[in-house]
């Protein structure tokens, strides 16, 4: 045990504060448990070491990851019992998805020392939305997306703005502090903007990485498939990169890459809680959130850049910009009209000479362009919707 708070001193001495993610004060700390879920690369580690190093006494708090080989011979379970014996408040494991039976240990935590405050993160969203059911009594979950076009301005740049709520951007309320063009920030933001070790170097190879961990390791591991079954999904992840955006067509696409129609559907949605695609569903029968997927986008501009380069069609780019960042906090549907609804919104997106012949002139259709700097009227610039988290 005397390794592991080496380890964790260690970590947090060289844990920077003077940049947090949108979802850190929105915590509820102080709760018995805590679970932090997201895609790999999000920064949900570096998060928590932050709250312990401005908020906690660290002689009370431990910080663990669950892959160490410390628990190669102990349990979780025997290092709660000797943390809380020794007087610990605060245990933070790290990576939980990598420890067997870890949904029945923390389980067994929660119910065993009632005064502990338990926190734990995934990386693999798949394997924590499977394990939390014996947890929904007991931990508070929060996801973790990657970053906003406004929190990569103040990460990779310190330019400070407001988080904007949709009335005020589609108001043109918006105002960039010291930031006379946006344009040039947005279009890096778009290739290597969305995870926070964008601004080291080596982006590409690690986001690649993390794509190859992800459809290789998570997804089996989660739905317990085959090796082969990563070739599959590859071959899916490439088409939907490919495409424009993609519409799937379940028939066509199950013979391509030689599977069931039902296994299709599975494969789809394997990908979108691992955060590498966002499905766009229509509202069926008034019931949204259920709905017929319309169209399928890759997570986050980062990610088609890294699969097909400059190649990236242009109007793919803006609408997967547009789904990915309004989702955080806004339900967002596909519409018969335009590409998006998000409550009576109706929203088309193109480029500088989009026209407004697809929206109805109701006070409530607006064009989302990119390429202008500021809008007028119902015409709101693309980049303003990263502000809006």
């Amino acid at each position: 045990m005397r390794i592991l708070y080496q380890k964790f001193e260690t970590l947090l001495q060289n844990t920077t504060t003077n940049f947090k993610r949108y979802l850190y004060d929105n915590v509820s700390w102080e709760s018995r448990m805590i679970g932090i879920i997201g895609a790999r690369g999000v920064g949900k580690t570096t998060m928590i070491l932050q709250h312990i190093k401005e908020k906690l006494d660290s002689k009370k708090a431990l910080y663990v990851s669950a892959d160490d080989m410390y628990f190669g011979e102990k349990k979780l379970i025997d290092l709660a019992d000797e943390f809380y014996k020794n007087a610990g408040e605060y245990l933070f494991i790290d990576e939980i998805h990598k420890y067997t039976n870890w949904s029945r240990e923390l389980k067994n935590i929660y119910d065993s020392f009632p005064t502990l405050k338990t926190v734990f993160t995934g990386s693999s969203v798949l394997d924590i939305l499977k394990g939390s059911a014996d947890l929904s009594r007991r931990a508070i979950i929060y996801k973790l997306q990657g970053l906003s076009f406004r929190e990569y301005l103040k990460l990779f740049h310190n330019y400070d703005t407001e988080i904007y709520s949709l009335e005020q951007i589609i108001n043109n309320d918006v105002k960039l502090n010291d930031i006379r063009h946006p344009l040039p920030l947005f279009n890096e933001y778009l290739k290597r903007g969305y995870y926070p070790f964008g601004i080291e170097n080596e982006m590409d190879l690690r986001l690649g990485q993390i794509i190859v961990q992800t459809l290789e390791s998570d997804i089996p591991q989660y739905a317990n498939l085959n090796v082969g079954t990563s070739r599959k999904l590859k071959r899916l992840l490439a088409i939907i990169a490919e495409s424009v955006p993609f519409k799937p067509n379940f028939s066509k696409i199950s013979g391509v890459i030689n599977v069931s129609r039902n296994s299709l559907d599975d494969y789809f949605s394997y990908m979108e809680k691992a955060g590498l695609i966002g499905q766009l569903r229509n509202e069926t029968s008034g019931i949204r959130g259920l709905g017929k997927v319309d169209k399928v986008y890759l997570d986050n501009t980062n990610i088609n850049y890294n699969l097909v380069g400059e190649k990236s069609d242009i109007g793919n780019l803006r609408e997967t910009f547009f789904f990915n960042q309004m989702r955080v906090k806004n339900e967002v549907i596909s519409s018969k009209k335009a590409d998006f609804v998000i409550d009576d919104y109706t929203f088309e997106i193109g480029g500088k000479n989009k026209q407004q012949n697809q929206i109805d002139r109701d006070g409530k259709s607006f064009v989302v362009k990119d390429d202008i700097e500021y809008g007028y009227l119902n015409v709101i610039p693309l980049w303003a919707f990263g502000l809006n988290y």
